[in-house]
């Protein structure tokens, strides 16, 4: 009897170390992320080798060629190895992968963030969480600045804008310097008015009909405040307004060389205009400020900030999967590596425990939030057909600098919209 206990005993002791064993050897779920930003494949592929180091997770991260995103996940999801993790980064990607997005509101990553702005979400369901963002305003030399007899507290709002921008441009031969850059509507610098001056009267207009989606139509309410800062822009600076178009203009060498106050433009500028190679302007000596145009309360503005980086992820993924992305999601947005990273390659980061950037615009965009001012979203993400609608109203601002009246950006603004939205949804 002691004998047949023993080896029933010992029978047990088997199956249970090979329950064990198997329980120990469980497959663990993986991450696939389809990576939107090709600049940072290689701090991404570093910092997933460190993960699976770490937590034995395989974390697999595929980079889609520039400019080729949505045709890479379209394929990709159509495979039965599908991305974990994938970019859904405007309105746009949300109509067309809204189903395949799990709800992120009650992830550790979703309650990191220091704002919801730069997120893909509605009332009933969080589709994706801002990784990055990027800002711009208007640029500013304070030491030039200053020595007009100013400083950055003196602008608050556009009437005060205007005031010290006449001024200095009044005394431009005895300072030495103009107020702006030059405002070059030629195809290397138009995008900067057409797509980001553009946003001011779409970003308000947008802001007071709740925009959720691209609107059929549009009044153009506040473009009357998009003239008035071109007209600041334009008249203001060294260059003729007749020239725009042709005169092969470089804003960027005239602001890193100290010909121009302020330079519209944005926070990946930082890096160019302090290279030593280039420009080498001081970082202390750089600020940004908001684009003011006379809006009623403008003066709670922040910067101009937005993203397409926000991750998503797979509702069709497999549970393991699921729970493997999730928890590498949440690792990377909250751990001091992965926050690290996303800092030093992509600047903005909206999360709780992140670093500070050594990009002076982040952290002045960061103070005005952190003040209470309202971001100025990237409303010009629901232009239909972007490239031809821009197109259009670069087209019209030309001829107005020409001599041409206002009216023929009102009508590329307003109707080119409604044409391009019917284009698009036909």
């Amino acid at each position: 009897m002691k004998r047949f206990l023993s080896l029933l005993l010992a029978v047990v002791m088997v199956f249970t170390l090979a329950a064990c064993g198997k329980g120990a050897n469980e497959t663990k779920g993986k991450v696939y992320w389809l990576n939107f930003k090709p600049e940072i494949d290689g701090a991404l592929q570093t910092l997933a080798a460190s993960y699976k180091e770490q937590t034995g997770v395989e974390v697999k991260v595929v980079t889609a060629a520039s400019g080729k995103y949505e045709e890479t996940l379209t394929a990709e999801m159509d495979k039965s190895d599908a991305p974990t993790l994938f970019n859904v980064g405007n309105a746009a990607a949300v109509k067309t992968w809204g189903d395949y997005c799990l709800d992120l509101k009650d992830t550790d990553a979703y309650k990191a963030l220091t704002t919801t702005s730069f997120n893909q979400e509605d009332a009933n369901k969080v589709y994706s969480v801002g990784l990055c963002y990027e800002a711009y305003g208007i640029i500013v030399n304070k030491a030039l600045l200053a020595k007009a007899g100013y400083k950055l507290e003196d602008i608050k709002d556009f009437d005060s804008l205007k005031k010290v921008a006449e001024d200095i441009h009044a005394r431009a031969a005895t300072l030495g310097f103009d107020a702006f850059t030059s405002a070059g509507l030629d195809d290397s610098s138009s995008w900067r008015f057409s797509g980001h001056l553009a946003n001011m009267p779409l970003f308000y207009e947008g802001r007071d009909a709740k925009w959720t989606e691209c609107p059929a139509t549009i009044t153009g309410k506040y473009l009357d405040n998009f003239k008035a800062i071109w007209d600041l822009y334009t008249a203001n600076s060294a260059t003729d307004k007749s020239k725009l178009a042709t005169a092969g203009l470089d804003a960027e060498a005239e602001f890193g060389k100290g010909e121009a106050v302020f330079y519209q433009n944005g926070t990946w500028e930082f890096a160019n205009l302090t290279d030593k190679e280039k420009y080498a302007m001081n970082a202390d000596d750089l600020a940004m400020i908001p684009i003011y145009c006379g809006v009623e309360g403008e003066e709670k503005a922040g910067l101009c900030s937005g993203t397409e980086n926000a991750l998503a992820v797979n509702v069709n993924a497999s549970k393991e999967d699921q729970e493997a992305t999730i928890a590498f999601l949440n690792w990377l947005v909250t751990s001091e590596e992965g926050l690290k990273c996303l800092v030093d390659n992509l600047g903005g980061v909206p999360y709780k425990n992140a670093p500070e950037s050594s990009n002076p615009f982040f952290a002045d965009g960061n103070a005005l939030l952190a003040k209470g001012n309202y971001n100025v979203d990237w409303t010009f993400n629901y232009t239909p057909n972007v490239d031809d609608w821009r197109a259009g109203v670069v087209n019209a601002m030309v001829q107005y600098c020409s001599g041409k009246s206002w009216d023929a950006v009102k009508t590329a603004f307003v109707d080119g919209w409604a044409t391009q939205y019917k284009a698009a949804n036909s």
